[in-house]
């Protein structure tokens, strides 16, 4: 594992339920730096970013608090970008999942200038792809993987360069349970690879990993978009948007450990997190422990 960069998003700025923007912290009290110093000893946390606050505006023009948004995506990708370049994985702590506009982009315009191969594999509940045109409510939280993929405002659909971030066959939605009409029209026509619930309850977590993991190859930078409620609540109650019917702790566990297995892990976001939903802060040191086993940690050495 490469050594690893903390980077603190504390805003919710794109969401419609406030807390997301205490998870940074959440997560720092539940020990993420030492529980991932077990793993790697150079693990940095270089703090929370600077970003504006959440002015909890009606929509305008389709969105809102696009400039906020905005803000806080460039802030993100400098840092992620920096990270990478300095040969460290970043570790995004959000935060909520628009976030992932700025991780993203960075990795994006790093794997190019390097002649990498960038794969995201997005771990949620949500497709989070919805329009301009399609949003219901305007968040941005719902946006992001049609941001990435050049379907947004110019601020935030160029932050990698003038090309979209990511190609559809880049991304791999996984765990999926709850899609708007529009977003299913959408994700269907952009041709994007889905792993819904379903899928994993006929196929089983193993053969949906392996499927999703296929073409990644040594030249291949993983990053992981994980959003917190892509689990099933009732193992991850704070989360600002839950949906019933996810992944079990082990299947989620097993999901981190063929990632880790894979070697290809070039950087992550942990999205979503909401203590204000919480229950004695126990969707924190969830995520850390799956952080764990996502570094390496296993019960007994395997060859």
């Amino acid at each position: 594992m490469p050594p690893v960069t903390l980077i603190g998003a504390p805003t919710d700025v794109g969401a419609s339920v406030l807390g997301a923007s205490m998870g940074p912290d959440a997560l720092r009290i539940a020990g993420i730096a030492r529980a991932l110093r077990t793993l790697e000893p150079d693990v940095q946390d270089m703090g929370n970013l600077s970003g504006p606050g959440n002015p909890q505006a009606a929509p305008s023009g389709g969105f809102r608090h696009l400039a906020e948004v905005t803000a806080w995506s460039q802030a993100v990708f400098s840092a992620a970008l920096a990270a990478l370049d300095a040969g460290r994985l970043p570790l995004l702590m959000g935060g909520d999942h628009c976030l992932a506009i700025g991780s993203i982009s960075a990795a994006a315009r790093h794997c190019r200038l390097r002649g990498r191969r960038l794969k995201v594999l997005w771990l949620d509940a949500h497709a989070d792809a919805n329009t301009p045109a399609s949003s219901p409510s305007g968040n941005l939280h719902g946006m992001p993987v049609a941001c990435l993929l050049g379907h947004g405002p110019r601020q935030l659909t160029q932050l990698a360069g003038a090309a979209p971030a990511l190609q559809a066959r880049q991304i791999t939605l996984l765990g999926v349970r709850s899609v708007d009409a529009t977003e299913k029209r959408f994700v269907n026509a952009q041709g994007i690879e889905v792993y819904d619930m379903r899928s994993i309850d006929e196929l089983g977590m193993r053969s949906v990993m392996q499927a999703a993991l296929a073409d990644v190859d040594e030249n291949t930078h993983l990053h992981l978009s994980f959003d917190m409620d892509g689990l099933d609540p009732t193992i991850a109650p704070g989360v600002g948007t839950p949906v019933r019917g996810g992944p079990t702790y082990r299947e989620t566990q097993l999901c981190m450990e063929m990632l880790a297995d894979s070697g290809a892990l070039g950087s992550v976001d942990v999205m979503e997190l909401n203590p204000a939903l919480d229950v004695r802060n126990q969707t924190a040191e969830l995520a850390v422990d799956l952080l764990e086993s996502l570094f390496g940690k296993s019960t007994l050495m395997r060859a």
